[in-house]
């Protein structure tokens, strides 16, 4: 399933494209990539149509597009787009040919490019798309990572600001418009509103996480891979982070002390960074930025897949074990399990 960095590559290719874009046309060529849909396809498309898409937004692994409907609805919106194992939003001009495995075609009037085609390519049909009322965030920040930047933190800068003059005045949305961004950065769709904010995020309350991580009776990779606990990590990224943490996969959590955490935790924010700086990690064409190109951070991964390679550090060859109903890589002699 594509991660933070690779759905974060996704997001910022997708924003300058999509933000203030009007729905010109929908056309479901699966049903089955509407499962998350509360209606049938017939209703998904009358209510996109004519409407006027806000942004592209991330939290986690998670996209969705905030949506304004041409027709009235009693809640805000959101188009979600559940990427799954093998899902693609891609960006493809009107009279390109259609793409192979295409599930769902959006056309859409773009301020920036004019008519431009969003293609929802699946191959598993693990992924979907459904449009979502979305609810206020707890803490009244922003719900997630928007914006024409890589990481998006004009929105969140911008929230910030109005909430330290004390005033309810709308602020700039990063998209340069004088939009009240307030209708929908502070909304995140119902469908993942129970989704834990990421490392990433400015919002991301690094005591409190450590807190209920060190409350867990688990493994630390369970933990990590755990989306309500932070969200946007999966087996590459936690290996990866685990080994440069040298924290074993399989150390109980309340063994960790928290500097030890606080460590892991910085090592989860690098490695994402430098994977979103080398756009993500791709094994195959299922991993791919919006106009279909690949990934490099899979030259630099220092354990996952690596197994019978040197460890980068020590040079002990590098295990691969069962794990869940995937597999753990990591170095034997750098990252053991510890006591306190």
């Amino acid at each position: 399933m594509p991660e933070l960095p690779e759905v974060e590559v996704v997001r910022a290719g997708l924003h300058p494209v999509v933000a203030g874009a009007v729905v010109t046309a929908v056309d479901v060529l699966d049903q089955r990539s509407l499962k998350r849909h509360r209606g049938p396809s017939d209703d998904f498309a009358d209510r996109l149509v004519g409407g006027t898409i806000d942004s592209a937004v991330r939290r986690g692994k998670f996209l969705w597009f905030p949506f304004e409907p041409a027709e009235p609805h009693e809640q805000p919106l959101a188009l979600v787009a559940h990427l799954g194992m093998s899902g693609q939003v891609l960006l493809r001009s009107r009279d390109a040919e259609p793409d192979r495995l295409m599930r769902i075609r959006l056309e859409v009037e773009s301020p920036s490019l004019g008519p431009v085609r969003l293609a929802f390519v699946d191959q598993r049909i693990f992924g979907s798309m459904a449009l979502d009322e979305s609810v206020p965030t707890p803490d009244g920040r922003a719900a997630g990572f928007a914006g024409p930047r890589l990481l998006g933190s004009a929105v969140e800068a911008a929230v910030e600001a109005s909430d330290d003059a004390g005033t309810d005045a709308p602020p700039t949305s990063a998209a340069g418009t004088d939009a009240d961004p307030a209708a929908w950065v502070r909304r995140v769709p119902q469908q993942v509103s129970h989704i834990a904010r990421d490392p990433l995020d400015p919002a991301f309350d690094e005591s409190r996480v450590i807190t209920r991580l060190l409350a867990r009776r688990t493994g630390v990779k369970r933990a990590l891979l755990d989306q309500g606990l932070l969200s946007g990590v999966g087996n590459i990224y936690a290996d990866e982070s685990l080994w440069a943490a040298r924290v074993h996969p399989e150390q109980p959590t309340e063994s960790l002390s928290r500097a030890r955490a606080r460590v892991l935790l910085a090592e989860v924010r690098v490695v994402l960074l430098k994977a979103l700086g080398e756009g993500g990690t791709s094994f195959d064409a299922q991993y791919v930025n919006v106009n279909g190109q690949s990934g490099y951070f899979s030259h630099s991964l220092a354990a996952y897949g690596q197994q019978g390679r040197p460890c980068p550090r020590c040079g002990t060859p590098v295990v691969r074990e069962a794990f869940m109903t995937r597999p753990s890589h990591f170095c034997p002699r750098c990252q053991r399990v510890r006591t306190r």
